[in-house]
């Protein structure tokens, strides 16, 4: 099949490549404009487009897919599917209606649960066990097309979301394989709206951890905040980036130091275990080497 392929982060390229390797055509790569990146805002393309241009694909780079120019390139194109793989923009209907075959949009979680923008850091967030890949038809609606195929996958006690995007961004990429290669033979499923759950944008407002929680909780946060935007406290007056945690059983003062060896500290319930600690403007380190540098001792307090 001839395919244009609509995508622009890491998540997306395992299935750019895939479908770069396997039989069907990809006559075209849609993706977002390069973008100032860093303290020195340096021009930077999408992961999609340096890929792309690895495989020598022809690759656009719109503002925005509403208007004629867009649609009149796609309907030159003339694409069979279009494949859609966090793309980041609303596909108009115009545009939805080009591919005699429609557009297959790979998600990352298994539909109707989590639709939206995270779903990948909010199943973290949420201490889910089992999460998975969906692909499905594309609609007007917010993730709301008819499903094609799933694939379930169960989430690590101490998998972070940075970890299980990589895994299910390979995940999806197979699965998008799969639904074309079986393409004439699924049956469509419409979602059951009313197991549908929404996510949004991750931001760091939700960094700052309270220590009065369960340390299941916190724990999810320090998860699913990796590699952005990062769960946070203050120690001694300090800002502090916390990367990992291990769940331990001891008992104390929430926030409270119970041990410096290793570094736990106490929750509302249970404690954390610190492995990685970051001082605000230093490099990210193990608990030990912190240690070496900012000796800290019991009953001190992380707020």
């Amino acid at each position: 099949m001839n395919i244009v392929f609509m995508g622009t982060p890491d998540f997306a390229v395992p299935t750019l490549e895939r479908l770069c390797g396997s039989e069907h055509n990809v006559t075209a790569v849609f993706t977002q404009p390069d973008k100032p990146v860093g303290r020195k805002q340096i021009l930077t393309p999408p992961d999609v487009k340096v890929c792309a241009e690895k495989y020598g694909k022809k690759v656009y780079q719109p503002v925005t897919l509403k208007g004629d120019t867009s649609y009149k390139e796609l309907k030159e194109l003339n694409p069979d599917v279009i494949v859609v793989v966090a793309y980041g923009k609303i596909l108009p209907k115009s545009i939805l209606d080009i591919p005699r075959f429609g557009c297959i949009n790979v998600h990352g979680s298994l539909l109707p649960k989590y639709r939206g923008a995270a779903p990948i850091q909010q199943a973290v967030l949420n201490g889910d066990k089992v999460t998975g890949v969906t692909t499905m038809y594309m609609g007007e609606g917010l993730d709301t097309g008819d499903i094609l195929l799933t694939r379930e996958t169960e989430i690590g006690e101490n998998e972070t979301s940075a970890e299980l995007f990589e895994r299910l961004s390979v995940m999806g990429a197979d699965l998008l394989i799969e639904t074309l290669d079986k393409l004439d033979t699924i049956t469509p499923i419409k979602q059951d709206e009313s197991k549908a759950t929404y996510t949004s944008k991750i931001t760091k407002e939700l960094c700052p951890i309270d220590w009065n929680e369960d340390n299941t909780e916190i724990h999810n946060k320090v998860r699913g905040l990796q590699t952005w935007p990062v769960a946070t406290s203050t120690l001694n007056g300090k800002d502090v980036k916390i990367h990992s945690t291990l769940l331990c059983d001891k008992q104390g003062t929430a926030g409270e130091i119970v041990s410096v060896n290793p570094l736990t500290v106490a929750c509302g319930k249970g404690s954390l275990i610190i492995n990685e600690i970051q001082l605000s403007g230093k490099k990210r380190m193990d608990s030990k080497s912190f240690l070496l540098g900012h000796p800290l001792n019991i009953g001190d307090k992380f707020i």
